[in-house]
């Protein structure tokens, strides 16, 4: 059996070094190698010849001595660059690199200059040995384990709004290039499965754009949620990675949040969750003997899903006076629905109490319940 294809991860201790360590340690075909701050340049030789590929993530972006752009950001690669020429001159191993450059590269300042230099030292290499080498000019790169203040203007608003922190907006209207972790992962994964000849720059999609004043609501959005028992439409795009961004910035002591309930000699009837347009999920008790319900709705419909105990649902149609009664238990998983003009009931038939979560094609309207009551 062949060992894993090993890569050296220069900067495996940043943010999108974290993130790619445990994504080549999920996959059964790779393993990595660490080369972190404070490590010298002179093991590189010999971690480059343990190694089948190199992802060069290493560098700085807000250093307190502009010098450190040069040193960290082109001096390191260039090193990196070296040792890999050796590689490929002296045992004909022609090492894969990706580079991990920034779209600053396209603008004159000391980072984006430092990124450039770097790019054009790989581009060398590769001119030179034939090592195929891709480059990823990212914009900004956000997601779990981003550093706030630092990484990335979404990791700081996540941290400030999930800890009741002010955010500053300087212009509200300036526009942000960005780009989830998980898909800069597929493409470096990807890359590293299927290396380029010779040298190519390659790009991470989804690319997003979004105004930083947007940026900011959005966020803010998320934190009022909870206080409305809502969720947003949170499970695609952008908002679906910026959502999972904040929940990676909480407290630990936010990891929980309490919600109401309400409850009487039946039983409880808890709001868990408020959609944005697709209704509501609630859990409810009945003790034995119980019943709850008793009434229609013209328009609104809901799904039953008895957790735990034994219950019997009654249905009366109101127009032909029809009767349908069925049972159901959380030993036997079964979506019982209630349907528009007929009254309905359930009854805890068990000797246990019973638990039955149910959801609502629309949020309770205290003010229009559409819910009236009437004998089954």
């Amino acid at each position: 059996m062949s060992r894993p294809f090993r890569i050296l991860i220069t900067g495996a201790s940043g943010f999108i070094g974290k993130n790619l360590v445990v994504r080549l340690g999920e996959l059964p075909d790779f393993s990595s190698s660490p080369f972190v701050r404070g490590d010298d340049a002179d093991d590189l030789p010999s971690l480059i010849a343990q190694a089948d590929a190199v992802v060069h993530l290493a560098g700085v972006n807000r250093p307190t001595d502009e010098g450190a752009f040069g040193r960290d950001n082109f001096g390191l690669t260039e090193a990196l660059c070296a040792v890999l020429h050796d590689e490929a001159t002296e045992n004909g191993r022609k090492l894969p690199l990706i580079l991990a450059s920034s779209i600053q590269a396209e603008r004159e300042n000391a980072y984006g200059r430092s990124k450039l230099a770097a790019e054009k030292a790989v581009q060398a290499l590769s001119a030179q040995t034939g090592n195929p080498t891709t480059i990823f000019r990212l914009p900004g790169v956000f997601g779990k384990w981003c550093r706030p203040n630092y990484n990335s203007v979404v990791a700081t608003f996540c941290h400030n709004v999930a800890r009741d922190l002010p955010i500053r907006i300087d212009n509200p209207a300036h526009e942000l290039r960005l780009v989830y972790i998980d898909d800069v992962l597929d493409a470096m994964v990807e890359a590293l499965k299927d290396p380029p000849q010779g040298s190519a720059f390659s790009k991470v999609k989804p690319e997003y754009t979004i105004c930083v004043g947007e940026l900011a609501e959005r966020i803010r959005s998320f934190e009022a949620l909870r206080d409305e028992l809502g969720v947003g439409r949170v499970g695609a795009g952008l908002t679906r990675a910026l959502y999972a961004t904040y929940v990676s910035a909480l407290p630990t002591e936010r990891f929980s949040y309490a919600i109401p309930k309400h409850g009487d000699e039946r039983g409880v009837f808890v709001e868990m969750l408020k959609t944005t347009d697709s209704g509501q999920v609630s859990f409810l008790t009945a003790l034995p003997g119980v019943t709850r319900g008793g009434h229609y709705h013209h328009t609104k419909t809901e799904k039953f899903l008895v957790l735990r105990g034994h219950a019997q649902f009654r249905f009366r149609n109101l127009l032909s006076d029809e009767r349908v009664q069925l049972e159901t238990s959380g030993d036997h998983p079964q979506i019982v629905e209630t349907i528009p003009g007929w009254s309905h009931d359930i009854t805890n038939v068990g000797e246990e109490e019973m638990v039955v979560m149910l959801w609502a094609n629309e949020i309770f309207n205290r003010d229009k319940p559409d819910t009236i009551a009437s004998r089954i």
